[in-house]
């Protein structure tokens, strides 16, 4: 199996400044199966309510340093600030509620939407980085975008899916023009789909026909082992791995590593 550090980390955020879509659910089930599938990945939890946190069974409340050093102090050591879950294989930078004050805190600072950046330049010999973005178009987001080669955006099947897409997609094209011109969108993840509903199958059509040859042929199903995996602190690929939802995970990281020229064992 090939691993893709060959040139530094894949660094990947994922996006969404609408809330509830599966974006947290999708950063921790595809750090999950690429870990599984045997690249050295490292999630980041850059959103305050610490959602990523909490769903690898990390109290966010006894959390210190994490991101919110990694922002507020430049000279901050990534390695210090990330924990290594033994059981799933992923290093996760985690969050705690102090990430509400980064914000706050980073407003005169020269260089504050580089910060994440500069942390990253640590830890080359990672396969993949993963950002979970708050769902807002805010300081924090702009960093992980900024530290991002591509974004990934989850898209909840359901009325309005669209809307705010275009805000996002203005963000990203003022991002690329200004700071990070490399910035590129990998790919949507069409989430929360459920077959049965003739609406949901024409929400994925009109995302397919606005961004063609950019939505993720997997697409990830409405199911409860989804929603019950984070109040064990598991992804649902180790929660129930039989689910629906984790096999559409499986499958949809498979998808992902392979466009990436990731070699896989058969």
């Amino acid at each position: 199996m090939e691993n893709g550090n060959a040139t530094g980390p894949k660094i990947y955020a994922f996006v969404n400044q609408k809330g509830g879509v599966g974006k947290t659910t999708s950063a921790v089930n595809v750090a999950a199966s690429m870990a599984r599938l045997g690249q050295k990945v490292m999630l980041v939890d850059l959103d305050a309510q610490a959602n990523s946190t909490s769903s690898l069974g990390v109290d966010k409340y006894t959390v210190e340093g994490g991101t919110y050093q990694l922002l507020v102090d430049a000279d901050a050591d990534l390695a210090e600030n990330t924990l290594f879950h033994q059981e799933l294989g992923i290093y996760l930078v985690p969050s705690s509620p102090d990430l509400a004050g980064a914000e706050v805190e980073l407003v005169n600072e020269e260089g504050r939407e580089q910060r994440l950046l500069n942390a990253f330049k640590q830890g080359e010999d990672y396969d993949y980085i993963l950002i979970d973005s708050p769902p807002s178009l805010s300081l924090l987001t702009i960093n992980g975008l900024v530290a991002a080669e591509a974004v990934i955006i989850p898209v909840q099947c359901e009325y309005l899916a669209l809307e705010g897409l275009g805000q996002l997609t203005q963000t990203i094209n003022r991002i690329r023009s200004t700071i990070n011109p490399s910035l590129s969108l990998r790919g949507l993840i069409m989430t929360m789909y459920d077959g049965r509903a003739t609406l949901a199958r024409e929400v994925v059509n009109e995302v397919r026909q606005f961004f063609p040859n950019n939505v993720f042929e997997n697409i990830i199903p409405r199911n409860v082992r989804l929603a019950e995996a984070p109040s064990h602190g598991l992804p649902v690929t180790v929660y129930a791995p039989a689910s629906s939802g984790a096999k559409a995970y499986e499958n949809l990281t498979k998808e992902l590593l392979m466009g990436d020229g990731v070699a896989l064992a058969v």
